[in-house]
């Protein structure tokens, strides 16, 4: 049966890739691996003008960030008048931009970048400027004429509408945009900021539920090539000294729950990295970079960039960690587990080569081993690491020692595994929750728990879709009548085979039933529409059906 599940994730990723097809996953072409440039907003927000962009340019090409690889300049709110022209079109506010934005165009053009812009998707944009809504045709057609191949769409002041709930009229509003650009003449890069608008807030503490913010999670890659899914990172000189760190955690926390999404052609967006904040330690500034980087998201830069130090510039322009983000196959890194100090998470490249990433989430410097294990590697053999941080290679058998200050991260490039096995936690995105091998309740039991990096909380997919803890790796997951228990692997157990879906959902093949959290056991119900018991993280390389 799981053999079958490969075939349609096949199917559907034939049918999605169909040449002509315009937008996100339908023309992976478009936009082949994450985007890499600069933007206004975190640093700047409203004081932008043509020089600002002009000197980010010619510094840019200067500094080697251009050459590293961050070829898009991106103009965010603000840059127009208040009021559109007699036939519709935005007027641009001439005192910021007195050449106009077709000049600025051809200037950072003709340095080496490609020039985006922004807009909203309701009737005025955050700043209070028009928005877009009933003039969609008319906004693609003048950013196309501008020069434009780039469209961030935000998503303030928008409201039910004709019988549409809030997330139906959004999904109305991005979805006329993305019918709008997909017969365009030219393709135009499309960041949409929807889910944020559904997120919550800071750890979800404004909704009951993130039903919504899944549904729209489930249509956005169908309609552009991006999406920020949750809070703008804290921006520059308005939060106390601990909130920068905190912001980065907070999208860093969002990122982690939607992997399943991300596919070439499409990548769930954390925001920008913010790499001169004086409030933030190099440490961890660098962690910032080289998570976003695991997680190959965009890596959009929002600081004054005539002023990074070197130091800074360093860690921008390290190209094994540029390499990480811009792997063919796009794969986000997943977590193997976190107990609060150490976050884990690992990934497949294209080449054959495994990622290991480990973050000190602590308030000092720790150490840490991690068994190989973990991240789906066959101990008794020996791997070469290459620290990318440093360049130095090191063999490493069974477990890899690492030694950290507080909030910086390691990211290690595991050279040609013959054998890997996608490993790591399976939880509930809404509870955070560990699914969890016994013994709360005999040595059969599943239940979920507090995450606490136990092996017990560590789990293998097998290429049949059998699941075992790494606890006791001969025993799998089966359902039955009575739910979900521990029972010795057999490969030709039906009842313990297992298909992972793109919304989260994660099914038995026998039962035709779904996974869920009951805490604080697990079990088994009719599946249903973006259930919060329902939608869980699984591991890296587990093949998804979409």
């Amino acid at each position: 049966m799981v053999k079958i599940a490969k075939m349609l994730f096949a199917l559907v990723m034939g049918v999605s890739s169909v040449p002509g097809v315009s937008a996100s996953i339908g023309n992976p072409a478009i936009l082949p691996t994450p985007p890499m440039g600069f933007n206004n907003w975190a640093r700047f927000m409203c004081n932008l003008n043509e020089t600002l962009f002009t000197t980010t340019a010619d510094a840019m090409k200067a500094n080697g960030l251009l050459a590293a690889g961050y070829n898009r300049l991106n103009l965010d709110d603000c840059w127009m008048q208040y009021s559109r022209a007699a036939n519709g079109s935005l007027q641009t506010n001439t005192t910021l931009f007195p050449h106009g934005l077709p000049w600025l165009a051809d200037y950072v053009k003709s340095r080496g970048f490609k020039f985006g812009v922004y807009q909203d998707s309701g009737n005025l944009t955050c700043g209070g400027y028009p928005g877009s809504k009933g003039y969609e045709e008319t906004d693609a057609r003048d950013f196309e004429k501008m020069g434009f191949d780039y469209l961030k769409l935000d998503g303030c002041n928008v409201a039910e509408e004709q019988g549409r709930n809030l997330e139906q009229e959004y999904k109305y509003l991005y979805g006329k945009w993305h019918d709008v650009l997909t017969n365009s003449s030219s393709p135009m890069i499309f960041s949409q900021s929807a889910p944020a608008y559904f997120s919550g807030g800071p750890d979800f503490s404004n909704q009951t539920n993130n039903s919504d913010w899944y549904r729209v999670m489930d249509w956005v890659p169908k309609y552009g090539e991006l999406a920020r899914h949750s809070q703008d990172v804290a921006v520059y000189g308005l939060y106390n000294v601990s909130q920068y760190w905190e912001s980065i955690m907070t999208n860093y926390g969002y990122e982690v729950l939607l992997a399943r999404y991300q596919e070439p052609g499409f990548y769930n967006d954390p925001d920008f990295i913010i790499s001169d904040w004086p409030w933030l330690t190099l440490d961890e500034k660098k962690s910032h970079f080289a998570l976003w980087a695991s997680f190959s998201a965009p890596l959009i830069i929002s600081a004054y960039i005539p002023d990074l130090t070197s130091k800074e510039l360093a860690y921008l322009t390290n190209k094994d960690i540029i390499a990480i983000d811009q792997d063919p196959l796009a794969l986000q890194a997943t977590l193997v587990s976190q107990d609060g100090t150490w976050d884990v998470l690992t990934k497949n490249l294209a080449n054959g080569d495994r990622l290991l990433t480990v973050l000190n989430r602590g308030n000092h410097s720790a150490v840490t081993n991690v068994d190989l294990r973990r991240v789906g590697l066959r101990q008794g053999d020996t791997y070469q690491a290459k620290d990318l941080w440093t360049g130095n290679t090191k063999s490493i058998k069974n477990s890899i020692n690492i030694k950290l200050p507080s909030h910086a991260t390691a990211i290690y490039r595991v050279a040609e595994p013959s054998w890997i096995i996608p490993t790591g936690m399976i939880f509930n995105t809404a509870s955070k929750r560990c699914l969890t091998a016994g013994p709360a309740s005999g040595k059969t039991s599943l239940t979920f728990t507090n995450c606490k990096a136990t092996d017990n909380q560590v789990w293998s997919i097998s290429p049949e879709g059998q699941i075992s803890p790494l606890s006791a790796p001969k025993t799998c997951i089966m359902a039955d009548s009575g739910g979900v228990l521990l029972s010795s692997c057999d490969v030709d157990e039906e009842t313990q085979e297992w298909i992972y879906y793109r919304t989260g959902n994660l099914k038995s093949t026998s039962t035709e039933q779904c996974f869920m959290d009951l805490a604080p056991m697990a079990g088994m119900g009719t599946c249903g529409d973006e259930m919060d018991m329902q939608v869980f993280g699984l591991p890296s390389g587990v093949a998804i059906v979409r």
